[in-house]
């Protein structure tokens, strides 16, 4: 991954304490998983930033190597990566999400 690239995408994480890079805008979902994400994000009420991979072919390759993760969307907390679509409905059904959410924005 070129290191332009990859400064762009810690860059965007570094910015923003809820990021998703996902196919698509949150208004605007270009597929299923990433809808999951921004219905479990909005009924949580999280203040969240996404960033359409399909615009960026660049970014949409490299966020892959970026998280060693290989689907999008990708959700990041406060730098961290926490995962994609499976991992997000997992935790919000077992309530972790939203508790983990409130502690890392409250800090």
């Amino acid at each position: 991954m070129e290191k332009l690239t990859k400064n762009k995408i810690q860059n965007l994480i570094d910015s923003n304490p809820v990021m998703v890079f996902m196919k698509g805008t949150k208004l605007m979902p270009q597929c299923g998983f990433s809808n999951n994400v921004v219905q479990i994000l909005n009924s949580l009420g999280v203040d969240f930033y996404t960033f359409d991979v399909l615009s960026d072919f660049e970014i949409r390759e490299g966020i892959k190597e970026f998280s060693e993760w290989p689907t999008i969307p990708q959700v990041y907390l406060k730098g961290e990566f926490l995962g994609g679509s499976d991992i997000l409905i997992e935790m919000y059904n077992s309530g972790t999400l939203k508790e983990k959410i409130e502690i890392e924005l409250a800090s």
